[in-house]
């Protein structure tokens, strides 16, 4: 979140001014680019963002419920 130094405050992207400044001083703030609301982020775009993977016991997790959901689908067929 971009935050103004002189006025100690955080701002909304969308309650900055069009040229990226505070609105109640009027100096620039350091915040992430701004996209246009037309513009909607892909997932990829926010995983490159952020930098960070999901962590291996996520994936873990991931690929047990799917073994799990599988054989709960052919269990029933299998005498």
């Amino acid at each position: 979140m971009p935050w103004c130094e002189p006025c100690s405050r955080y701002f909304a992207p969308s309650a900055m001014t069009t040229d990226g400044a505070c609105p109640a001083c009027g100096k620039p703030i350091d915040a992430p680019l701004r996209r246009r609301s037309s513009e909607a982020p892909t997932l990829r775009d926010l995983s490159e963002m952020s930098g960070e993977r999901a962590p291996w016991h996520f994936k873990l997790l991931m690929a047990a419920l799917v073994a799990y959901l599988g054989w709960r689908i052919i269990a029933p067929f299998v005498d």
